[in-house]
């Protein structure tokens, strides 16, 4: 059976976020005092006296509002209802019980889910104030003290939290998952391809660039196949990163980068490759990132017979490193061609984790040495001992050299065109160490 999932529920501004942080133990959801900050779900694992779980992050709800946004946040957190085994409401002991508590309290027992009760703000120790009886009154049980800044009630919190998890004997191991982060830079689609991908709503879309703050983890099967989707905030240029929020949300873009086996690399096709573009795939290409390089918006391109490979060809100009990368061209709105890429993403996976033997390897070195001679200068020429692989993802090559100083940039990339042509490599970077080998 699946991780346990525990979705934290309350209205906006009672600290959700702080206790979401404190209970996994990371700086992982975005903490501002401003209201609304948190606009999408934020999954993370959690783990308490031996069980493993998957804790929600959710916006704040207001039953009432209209405002667009608001209205989204609310649907997202029903999601987040509809998904969790166990639901934390949070209140605010120093507000009081308001009448947008009583209303979220209402609509979670319609749900018939087991629900905690997080009296949070109580920050001194000893006896809880009085304040805290109210909150009997929302009908949810016991109250439970806690202080997400500081921690104190926190494990009493989660000992009532997992005395609510199902038998703990078949929990899933998820070793074998593709970890998939889609990336680019504001309004390029990376939420509407989720979104198409899962066949829900599960990030919120807007024509308003930067509606995804936070990068959203998404689980989905396909095939036997398991995947996780991290849908990250758009990236946008430092220089008009002014808020708080928005520096967040760029490290948080950047550490999915990190923490993925494959990079979507979202372009828009009505504007082409921009510089931001080229330095967010650089970041992924820095990383060692297998890459795919999804043109989105395909369905909005005028088209003749040589559309496609004029623009491919712009694309690689534009991102010269990064000319190992494929291409796909789709429509995440419409759907088109978006099936296709989950063989590709198997695929560039596989690529990236590939290993060579050191016999073939050094079979491609002599050949490629014979082809064109190493550089030479002043005399001294550049002697290849042997080559053999270090690592995978991105696979990385020792060359054992006479002279490290002699082998030039531009002969690894003819070493490294030689590999491609033999094993192909696609949409993974290369990287190469020269060593030199000593005199003994």
């Amino acid at each position: 059976m699946a991780k346990p999932i525990v979705a934290i529920v309350g209205r906006p501004n009672v600290g959700k976020s702080t206790l979401f942080n404190k209970i996994i133990g990371e700086r992982i959801s975005i903490v501002e005092d401003t209201p609304g900050v948190t606009r999408d779900r934020i999954y993370a694992q959690g783990e308490w006296i031996g069980r493993n779980f998957t804790l929600i992050d959710t916006g704040g709800i207001e039953p009432e509002s209209h405002d667009e946004i608001l209205v989204q946040m609310r649907r997202q957190a029903e999601i987040a209802i509809d998904t969790a085994d166990v639901i934390l409401l949070t209140v605010n002991v120093r507000d009081g019980l308001t009448a947008t508590d009583n209303e979220v309290a209402a609509m979670l027992m319609k749900s018939k889910k087991p629900i905690v009760l997080a009296c949070n703000k109580v920050d001194n120790i000893g006896s809880p104030p009085m304040e805290i009886y109210e909150f009997y009154n929302l009908g949810l049980g016991d109250p439970i003290p806690v202080s997400s800044v500081h921690g104190l009630g926190v494990g009493d919190l989660l000992d009532e939290i997992v005395a609510h998890f199902p038998p703990v004997e078949m929990e899933a191991q998820e070793d074998d998952v593709i970890k998939v982060a889609v990336i680019g830079k504001p309004n390029a689609g990376k939420s509407s391809l989720i979104n198409r991908i899962l066949g829900e709503n599960r990030v919120i879309v807007s024509d308003i660039p930067g509606t995804t703050r936070d990068a959203i983890d998404s689980y989905f099967e396909k095939d036997g196949v398991k995947y996780l989707f991290i849908d990250t905030a758009g990236m946008r240029k430092r220089g008009r990163i002014y808020e708080n929020i928005e520096k967040y949300s760029v490290i948080r873009a950047l550490a999915a980068v990190e923490r993925a086996d494959v990079c979507l690399m979202m372009l828009d096709a009505q504007e082409g490759v921009t510089e931001q573009d080229s330095k967010i795939a650089g970041f992924a290409h820095d990383e060692g990132k297998a890459t795919i390089l999804v043109v989105n918006k395909w369905d909005l391109i005028e088209k003749d017979t040589m559309t496609m490979e004029n623009f491919k060809k712009d694309v690689q100009d534009g991102l010269p490193f990064m000319t190992y990368a494929p291409i796909a061209f789709m429509s995440a709105k419409t759907g088109q061609r978006v099936d296709k890429i989950f063989e590709r993403i198997q695929y560039v996976s596989n690529q990236n984790a590939m290993r060579i033997s050191t016999g073939m390897l050094n079979d491609i070195l002599n050949e490629a040495t014979g082809k064109v001679q190493p550089p030479s200068d002043k005399g001294k020429s550049l002697k290849i001992y042997y080559m053999t692989q270090a690592s995978t993802k991105p696979p990385t090559f020792v060359l054992f050299v006479n002279r490290k100083d002699l082998m030039h940039f531009s002969y690894v990339r003819y070493i490294e065109n030689q590999i491609r042509e033999t094993f192909g490599l696609v949409g993974t970077p290369v990287r190469f160490i020269n060593r030199e080998r000593s005199k003994e």
